[in-house]
């Protein structure tokens, strides 16, 4: 496989775990709400030019799919990246790309109990081993923390926006839409603007201005339809599930990002929580052998 195959998914990682950093940056800089909003109604202004036509020549497939394209909206671009920006305001870019990358981790699990796709060994002993990792973070080096509730927020924002993501996949994937990628995007787009227009409106809505402006135009050109591109063309050339391995470098990624423009310091349950998180996602993407093999039946 040409090494160029691996450029695109790359890119898209190295975007995402950017815009972790750009999350922290937007506290005190402009309101959650307000950059929800601002950033995907910036992407529906780029995109029109370029898809509004093909989206008006798939009409009637858009209207027959649009309650399912509404959740989609909701779940991968309203949710997700609104409850990022939600909680960067009490965790960090570090912990923020730890939890971010168990989306592949809960996809195998949401497919289990969804799409009734058979639990396989990796899945079912990497999720514990995952979860064990997850706890340590949450915990800050000390899960049994987690009894006394002493979790930040964001962290529990966190854990809950990786699960919408990762229900985003599997809804996507039970959803067959027979529209072509760039449409069903645009359409997710039209929904999540109209979902995040509310709470923009019920405010605080922060003026654009020079400090704010160049967080919106990340999130909106690079983090929202750059990497849209790149992960296409990833799934494309070289399928889905190598695609999503790159995932597991969201931590890594992240945490360095952050280290050079945050001055975050890595602490040694940042270490150990991610390590334990990224194994455990190895694990379920590489152990695909059923954990229960079916006896045949007697003929």
């Amino acid at each position: 496989m040409p090494l160029l195959y691996f450029l695109p998914p790359l890119g898209a990682v190295l975007i995402w775990s950017g815009n972790m950093t750009i999350n922290q940056l937007t506290v005190g800089a402009i309101a959650p709400s307000s950059i929800a909003f601002l950033r995907w109604l910036l992407a529906l202004a780029v995109l029109t030019p370029f898809v509004l036509p093909a989206a008006w020549r798939h009409r009637e497939a858009l209207r027959r799919e649009w309650p399912k394209l509404a959740v989609l909206g909701l779940l991968g671009m309203g949710l997700w990246q609104g409850l990022a920006y939600v909680a960067a305001e009490t965790t960090t870019a570090t912990n923020m790309g730890i939890l971010a990358a168990m989306v592949p981790l809960l996809t195998v699990l949401l497919s289990a109990m969804i799409l009734r796709e058979a639990p396989s060994l990796g899945g079912t002993f990497g999720g514990l081993l995952a979860l064990f990792g997850v706890l340590v973070l949450l915990g800050r080096g000390d899960p049994l923390a987690l009894l006394e509730l002493q979790v930040a927020l964001g962290d529990l924002l966190m854990v809950v926006a990786a699960t919408c993501y990762a229900l985003y996949g599997v809804m996507l994937k039970r959803w067959p839409l027979g529209l072509p990628p760039w449409v069903v995007l645009y359409a997710q787009v039209v929904f999540a603007v109209l979902f995040l227009l509310p709470p923009y409106l019920m405010g605080p809505m922060t003026p654009v201005d020079g400090q704010n402006i160049w967080l919106i135009l990340y999130a909106g050109i690079p983090a929202s339809i750059v990497t849209t591109f790149l992960w296409m063309r990833a799934i494309r050339q070289i399928g889905a599930s190598q695609a999503s391995i790159f995932i597991n470098l969201m931590p890594l990624f992240s945490a360095l990002i952050a280290m050079l423009f945050l001055g975050e310091r890595i602490a040694l349950f940042h270490l150990i929580g991610g390590l334990l998180v990224l194994a455990g996602v190895i694990m379920a993407q590489t152990l695909t052998q059923p954990l229960v093999r079916k006896t045949p039946s007697p003929s």
